[in-house]
């Protein structure tokens, strides 16, 4: 089995930064990648940014200008640096680790809210 944990959440007013933490925990041994998500109320959970054991990433197009992924190989954590934050980023941020085989594991969430 895998846990995966947020960390790192909070208010920040408009154009301020926060970086959110994940770390795995478990049978890590098998996992290959971990994202992040959000969900703003209402809506539905979007995809935000991915990163591989490899090191490659991806973060998605709307965000890609000011959030970026990284990793702590000795860790297994990564890391949602999120700078420049606007009020639409305001969400449930997820962490997800995503295990071969197919499994994907997630977190509670983390609530970011962004003061304008």
């Amino acid at each position: 089995q895998i846990q995966v944990a947020e960390s790192g959440g909070g208010t920040v007013q408009a154009g301020g930064s926060l970086r959110l933490s994940c770390v795995a925990s478990g049978r890590t041994f098998s996992l290959y990648a971990m994202s992040w998500y959000r969900q703003a109320p209402g809506k539905e959970r979007d995809f935000v940014a991915r990163i591989w054991w490899s090191d490659s990433a991806t973060v998605a197009d709307s965000v890609k200008d000011r959030f970026s992924i990284s990793r702590d190989t000795g860790k297994d954590t990564i890391y949602l640096q999120m700078n420049t934050l606007k009020p639409e980023d305001t969400a449930v941020y997820y962490c997800s680790a995503h295990e071969y085989g197919g499994n994907e594991y997630w977190g509670q969430g983390i609530q970011v809210t962004v003061s304008s």
